[in-house]
């Protein structure tokens, strides 16, 4: 397994939290890759089990490293301007498509709303794979339903905010 450990400020962009890592950090991981790279990371050792990840191309060579909040909750709390120790494994046992089951409730609806299905499918799959994480990490049931409500109308055509992004006619904005 390919891993790098470095000291690094946590940075924003727009309002998400991130590491920088440089072309050559990069390389050192997987050489000439430019897509998302699939990634295991901790931040001062935490969270115990690394997360898993996409570190997302800057278009220089170098990557975000997007620092999820459990990450940095897990790390007791850092956040932007802290400097932490960054440890990334390229995860060899990453396969593409959605790391979260697809909700039966979400699959009905779009199995009923053609308009909603053919936007899901247009989807870039980070952003699926995202939709569906949102999904698994809700705490109730109430919040669930509401959220795969949500993700359906926006989906659907109708104008409106999900996961903190404008949407219309079944894309984001």
């Amino acid at each position: 397994m390919t891993s790098l450990r470095y000291r690094a400020r946590i940075d924003i962009n727009g309002i998400n939290p991130f590491v920088p890592v440089d072309p050559g950090q990069a390389q050192s991981l997987r050489e000439g890759w430019r897509k998302p790279m699939p990634v295991l990371v901790q931040i001062n050792g935490a969270p115990e089990e690394p997360w898993r990840i996409n570190m997302m191309p800057r278009g220089d060579g170098g990557f975000f490293l997007y620092l999820h909040g459990i990450v940095r909750e897990a790390a007791d709390g850092v956040g932007v301007g802290d400097e932490v120790e960054v440890s990334v494994t390229f995860d060899e046992d990453y396969r593409g498509g959605p790391a979260h089951p697809m909700p039966e409730a979400f699959e009905q609806g779009l199995a009923r709303n053609k308009a909603a299905a053919q936007a899901w499918e247009a989807l870039p799959p980070s952003l699926r794979k995202e939709v569906l994480r949102r999904f698994d990490s809700v705490k109730s049931q109430a919040a669930r339903t509401r959220n795969i409500e949500d993700a359906l109308a926006v989906l659907g055509g109708v104008e409106g905010r999900f996961m903190a992004r404008a949407w219309k006619d079944g894309a984001v904005v």
